[in-house]
């Protein structure tokens, strides 16, 4: 039976307290091992290894020491590619064509992405006037912040996590990640990484479990931990900022999202079909920028819609290693059954059902599985539930509009503000509504085509901050302002 331990210190570690619970596949349910539950006395030594390595041979690293250290991380991530891919498949049930060109690859060049963009950024300096006529020299020079306590989520499990720990690590910190209970695999085997590359021990530390009375909730509240980020639900976003509010530790959320997809008459429908495929139903939906509300100009909205139709029902459903699946699985039982119950509510709230809207026959050897199929309602109004609720799986609701103004403001009226996708040829109509919209991103003729060089985040209720190049800089050091004067 395989074990998942925690990561302490450089080593791994099994729990004080002897309490583990299941890893399950969620492609068949079967038990890939059992997990290690972080209590309270393996946060506290995983915090307290974190520290104290930034008092170690990890401190007084130069910039570029560290930056060819997350080098070899880096490849050496990739010199076990199919290790990763398997561990993250198994873990989230995603297809393997899926998670080897964007889940893995992505993951390792986090690490080599955020250095080169530290190495390249300068600081800020200015002469200053003073009355003796001598003046005065400011400079910036950033410190790291510390202990970075990493909460990341389970639908793309190493690539958000080094998404944060690249530039942690990067700006000189040490972490602690507590990785989705969902999904454990992948961060544990970062850290024997980690020690065949030679990173100095407490620099990495990996805590497993749940959030409230588990593992999130004791790091969250640990005194010496200096910084949060996370990914995840809002809910558990609003948790998390209060525990941070205890000592002023900063905090960066990036949370849930109802984004829109917005497909104008002047449209390429071939470009505008293909995209909406992808961001309302790759990774079997659990993405946080897809569009789960699609508004289609009244003209091509019914041919948009039929056409949607054909290409989602030639999804092909079936194990992660065949080549030719393009669908997995939800995550877990528990969210496939969060997903159903949004299936039956749209039918409650009077939705036509295009396609989909319930749970394919697998066969004996994969029914036990999370299985749902894609689904496209139409029909809810704009106050729906189902409209207005993150579902987190594979589906979309279409509504037809009839003018750009009217557009904007449907697509505007959520809580949530992460991301859109806007799909026209016409490219003042493009900049207008791209700038409209009340996001952190606005994709126009494309969806999560991302320069990691730019700035990553939410509005309203998605989330607080921005990370991704200089922005993540921002979050993972503190800026001081050195006065010298002349």
């Amino acid at each position: 039976m395989k074990e998942f331990k925690n990561f302490i210190n450089g080593k791994f570690v099994a729990t004080e307290s002897g309490n583990r619970f299941e890893n399950r596949n969620p492609v068949d349910n079967s038990l890939l091992g059992m997990v290690h539950e972080a209590g309270e006395p393996e946060v506290a030594a995983a915090v307290a290894a974190a520290k104290a390595a930034m008092k170690g041979p990890w401190g007084k690293m130069t910039q570029v020491q560290r930056i060819v250290l997350l080098d070899k991380v880096a490849n050496r991530i990739n010199e076990r590619f199919d290790e990763f891919l398997d561990a993250e498949c198994k873990d989230t049930g995603k297809p393997h064509k899926i998670a080897s060109h964007i889940d893995i690859p992505r993951g390792a060049a986090n690490f080599k992405a955020f250095s080169e963009t530290l190495a390249n950024h300068p600081t800020e300096a200015f002469k200053l006037d003073t009355p003796d006529g001598r003046g005065a020299f400011n400079y910036g020079h950033r410190t790291p912040k510390g202990v970075i306590a990493v909460i990341s989520p389970w639908n793309l499990p190493l690539l958000l996590m080094t998404w944060k720990v690249g530039p942690a690590l990067a700006c000189g910190n040490t972490v602690v990640v507590k990785p989705s209970e969902e999904t454990p695999a992948t961060a544990t085997l970062l850290g024997e990484v980690m020690n065949e590359c030679g990173v100095p021990e407490g620099v990495y530390n990996v805590v497993h479990g749940f959030g409230a009375d588990s593992a999130g909730a004791f790091l969250t509240a640990h005194p010496d931990v200096n910084a949060i980020t996370f990914t995840g639900e809002t809910s558990t976003g609003e948790v998390i900022m209060r525990a941070a509010s205890v000592g002023l530790r900063n905090i960066s959320l990036e949370c849930g999202g109802k984004n829109p997809s917005i497909v104008f008459a002047d449209c390429d429908i071939e470009k505008a079909i293909e995209g909406t495929m992808r961001s309302a139903f790759v990774n079997c939906g659990q993405v946080c920028l897809g569009t789960e509300r699609v508004y289609v100009e009244r003209p091509i909205f019914e041919a948009f819609v039929e056409r949607l139709k054909t290409e989602v029902e030639k999804l092909k459903l079936g194990e992660p290693e065949d080549p030719s699946v393009d669908f997995g699985p939800l995550v877990s039982q528990e969210h496939k059954e969060k997903v159903l119950s949004y299936y039956r509510l749209a039918v409650e709230e009077g939705a036509r059902v295009v396609t989909g809207g319930g749970v394919p026959e697998m066969g004996a050897a994969l029914n036990a599985g999370a299985w749902v199929e894609p689904t496209i309602w139409t029909g809810l109004s704009d106050d729906a539930r189902v409209v207005k609720e993150e579902i987190f799986g594979p589906c979309c609701h279409i509504r037809p509009f009839d003018s750009e103004d009217e557009v904007i403001e449907l697509a505007n009226d959520t809580k949530y503000g992460l991301a859109a996708a806007i799909w026209t040829e016409n490219s003042a109509r493009a900049s207008r509504v791209a700038e409209a919209m009340e996001v952190g991103i606005a994709w126009v003729n494309s969806w999560f085509l991302r320069d990691l060089r730019t700035a990553f985040g939410g509005a309203k209720e998605s989330g607080i901050g921005r990370e991704g190049g200089v922005h993540g800089l921002e979050f993972y050091t503190e800026l001081k302002n050195v006065c010298i004067k002349l």
